[in-house]
């Protein structure tokens, strides 16, 4: 019988010296971490959204905050249309020589580098380090003596079927080309299928390999080592989800802390919620192999629910990633992400708030998945209330803005131009592949604006209105899915089912975004 995590856990920083696993309820897929003194930077997939490569910084490896984007938008234009399940795959991200470097596999492209200074930015241009398809999940390392490589794993849906295969390519020590065909180095077909998402890592004269194997939803973390990075490889299963409701833990990064500490930063896969990050405490034993989570388990280890924080130099205070958002200063808040590279066109910041212009959809009949104006944000927990005021200005009929609930099945609450007047209507988009929203209900609407409200409990999400303080239920329920990598994505739009805009507006005042206990 599967442990089930705690009834109204409150994930992460508990403040009293301890966390809870998930340390993010939020969708920060592949997740990687370096350290560098004693801060410590995240990089996570962000497929077709913009901008891209999300970086958090932490002091505590649990309380995370948003430190920028490594990428304001893919050079391919293709992406000007959402890409669903395309775009960044499982980037990887170092300090070496005074700089940060970020990498990752566009599955359909290939490979693409960027490096900064500051993780701040300036980012430069993508450079695009080597073309074809399949190429994915690469990380960099340079060795003691200068030499560099690059580690990959490829994808079968690009590659015919074959993956479980992670090669090992000579690099420029500049990260501006590859210097080989490369060599497979890991074949995991046999004990550790689906092998990917490698990392590189050096210590006590052994290179050691962490990598997924078996699957996101129900695989292990393996560790490989050798004396020589062309092996041969020795391998170890090191993270299962054994007795413990913490399906498929595994693909993250080993971090070790100024303090001597060591750690291992994961996903699991929560469907419609993505996949959430998990915190393994970490040592390694006398015979040069790493034990992490659960201590009271000699070999296989299993994830920690609960544990002490990591050691700092100073103490740190529970922190939560920005949800809400009112535009201060004419900015949008660092949480959201475009369903596409971006066009200035779609959206205005102004006093008081975001004024989302009316776009038109490809094809027509406003299918929610073909319009990249959609502006997303992560939910953060498994249980929440997202609330939007919204004043329409709508210029033609069919002009409709409002609120969407984006995943394998979409829900969308929003005002609506019709030729009697304004109503106020609920649709749902039951798969990727159905041609148009479907309309459940409508009412006809009289007030010049509204608060719309998205809620979610327990993987069932509620559409209701009202005047800020009290709320009306409008239609059904719907139960989201995950789809194309990505957990559901909460969203503003504005949209008409013509093909070209129509002039009209939506004004978006204010964003509130409430954990439910």
């Amino acid at each position: 019988m599967k442990t089930p995590l705690l009834p109204g856990l409150r994930y992460g920083d508990q403040g009293d010296g301890t966390y809870c696993n998930p340390i993010l309820f939020a969708d920060y897929s592949d997740p990687d971490v370096v350290a560098v003194g004693e801060d410590y930077y995240l990089v996570a997939s962000s497929f077709n959204c913009t901008p891209g490569l999300p970086i958090l910084h932490s002091r505590d490896l649990v309380n995370w905050q948003p430190a920028g984007y490594a990428m304001e938008a893919f050079p391919d234009e293709a992406y000007a249309r959402p890409q669903h399940g395309k775009g960044v795959w499982a980037p990887a991200i170092r300090h070496h020589d005074g700089r940060f470097w970020v990498v990752f596999g566009a599955p359909d492209e290939g490979i693409y580098v960027t490096t900064a200074e500051r993780v701040e930015g300036p980012w430069t241009p993508l450079h695009h380090m080597a073309a074809g398809k399949g190429l994915i999940d690469p990380c960099l390392f340079w060795d003691d003596d200068g030499s560099a490589y690059l580690l990959r794993a490829q994808a079968a849906s690009r590659c015919n079927g074959v993956n479980s295969l992670l090669t090992l390519h000579r690099m420029a020590p500049d990260a501006s080309k590859l210097l080989d065909e490369g060599e497979v180095i890991i074949d995991g077909n046999f004990h550790h299928p689906i092998v990917e998402g490698p990392k590189l890592y050096k210590r006590n004269g052994y290179y050691y390999i962490f990598a997924p194997a078996g699957g996101v939803k129900g695989g292990w973390q393996t560790v490989f080592r050798a004396r020589n990075l062309y092996g041969p490889w020795e391998d170890r299963v090191v993270l299962v989800q054994g007795t413990t409701a913490i399906n498929g833990p595994h693909q993250g990064a080993w971090i070790e802390t100024p303090h001597g500490e060591h750690w291992f930063l994961h996903f699991q896969d929560r469907g419609a919620y993505g996949r959430v990050i998990h915190l393994q405490p970490m040592t390694w034993g006398d015979d040069g192999w790493p034990r992490m989570g659960d201590p009271n388990r000699k070999m296989q280890r299993e994830p920690v629910l609960q544990h002490p924080l990591p050691k700092t130099s100073q103490p740190t205070k529970p922190q939560r990633l920005p949800a809400s958002d009112d535009f201060p200063g004419g900015q949008l808040g660092p949480q959201w992400q475009w369903l596409a590279n971006y066009r200035p066109e779609w959206a205005t910041l102004e006093q008081p708030g975001l004024r989302l212009t009316t776009q038109g959809t490809p094809g027509g009949k406003a299918h929610w998945l073909e319009a990249g104006n959609i502006l997303t944000q992560k939910p953060q927990d498994p249980r929440f209330a997202f609330r939007v005021h919204l004043q329409p200005g709508f210029k033609a009929e069919g002009d409709r803005a409002g609120i969407i609930l984006l995943s394998g099945v979409c829900g969308a609450i929003y005002l609506e131009q019709s030729a009697g007047g304004l109503r106020l209507v609920q649709a749902v988009l039951p798969s990727k592949d159905a041609p148009q929203p479907l309309e459940q209900v409508s009412i006809k609407w009289h007030q010049p604006e509204i608060w719309l409200e998205l809620t979610m409990i327990d993987g069932q999400c509620w559409f209701t209105y009202g005047d800020g303080q009290v709320f009306t239920p409008l239609g059904a329920a719907i139960v989201p899915q995950d789809a194309a990598w990505m957990g559901a994505r909460l969203g503003l739009f504005a949209l008409n089912p013509d093909t070209a805009a129509s002039g009209g507006s939506a004004l978006v005042s204010r964003v509130s975004y409430d954990r439910i206990p």
